[in-house]
């Protein structure tokens, strides 16, 4: 298959983080024709000027649009591009000048209309970002799903980095109104569409996710707030898994108790599990900071997920409303 791709990039409010993407996107090692789509979503800081200074580097195409969200951002994108496979990224991300030839390669050995792949923290990231990203993608967290090749289940691409066909796209009409949930709820209809998905694990992004730890926390807890409302809609990819950072919180709670009555070993096991989190995040990072931050990271990311899951797991169990009528704040209103 002669394939073209279109790179679909929404971007809210983000001018700085377009340039930088931009730039790595012009660096591409690709010696083939390829288009980027940058889709502004309704913000109130431009990055029009941005993108003209890369219309002699690139063939760009510059949208704007009303407020509607990142998924139907990439669905405006995906239909007005020329391209017959896209490519859909965060404007946070920068791409290794290697990626599209490595994309194509695989592609040509073997085709799938959807393929994801990994996120890495560049040289350049702060410790913060570092950590953030190791709690993101360790197989020792909620993170190994997103990236790695001996995450357990089938592989969920995610849409910071992920490729779709214009015909899985057009049969499934893309991504939801839902947000965050909107990659993994279009993969599932990916998937019941009869395509195939991989991780192509060589090409990697590296995703910057300019956030603090409030942010984080938010994010993370929105993570959680979806996922039983994507169980809901698609009871067959529930799995036990997604109690695990709700039972690691409430454990952690009966292990402080029992340590009050005299009981060391439950909060033994928790010890345990912070050196090996610790030992693993520095061989990977090899930095002391890093890895003493990932743990704070991997903490906020159980509480936060943790919690929203279990909120919203009894609150869809206990009510016979929608979930847009439960949870409107996890919507956008598409166009």
């Amino acid at each position: 298959m002669d394939l073209f791709f279109s790179f679909i990039v929404p971007v809210y409010n983000r001018p700085n983080e377009i340039e930088e993407l931009l730039e790595s996107l012009s660096l591409q090692d690709y010696d083939k024709s390829f288009e980027v789509v940058i889709v502004e979503d309704g913000s109130s800081e431009s990055s029009e000027d941005i993108v003209e200074k890369y219309k002699d580097k690139l063939t760009i195409t510059y949208l704007k649009k009303k407020n509607s969200g990142p998924g139907d951002s990439r669905n405006y994108g995906m239909k007005r591009a020329r391209g017959n496979y896209f490519i859909v990224l965060d404007s946070d991300c920068i791409i290794p000048s290697q990626y599209l030839s490595v994309v194509e390669k695989s592609l040509a050995n073997e085709y799938v209309d959807c393929y994801g792949g990994p996120d890495a923290a560049h040289s350049s990231f702060t410790s913060v970002q570092k950590a953030i990203n190791y709690a993101m993608t360790s197989v020792f967290t909620t993170g190994g799903i997103r990236g790695n090749k001996r995450a357990v289940g089938k592989f969920q691409p995610r849409s910071f980095n992920m490729g779709i066909s214009k015909v899985a796209f057009e049969k499934t009409l893309g991504y939801g109104n839902i947000h965050p949930g909107e990659d993994p709820d279009l993969t599932f209809r990916i998937w019941e569409a009869g395509f195939e998905t991989k991780l192509i694990e060589d090409a990697y992004v590296y995703h910057k996710r300019r956030i603090d730890w409030n942010k984080f926390y938010t994010q993370v807890n929105k993570f959680g707030m979806v996922r039983p409302i994507l169980n809901h809609w698609h009871p067959d990819s529930a799995k036990i898994t997604y109690w695990f950072p709700t039972l690691f919180c409430f454990g952690f709670i009966v292990a402080i108790a029992l340590l009050v009555l005299g009981e060391l070993w439950p909060i033994s096991i928790y010890a345990l599990y912070f050196g090996l989190l610790f030992v693993h995040s520095l061989m990977v990072n090899k930095n002391v900071k890093v890895a003493s931050l990932s743990l704070v990271a991997a903490v906020i990311q159980f509480v936060g997920y943790g919690f929203g899951f279990f909120k919203n797991s009894i609150l869809i169990a206990l009510s016979n409303k929608k979930p847009e009528e439960l949870f409107p704040k996890l919507f956008f209103k598409t166009m």
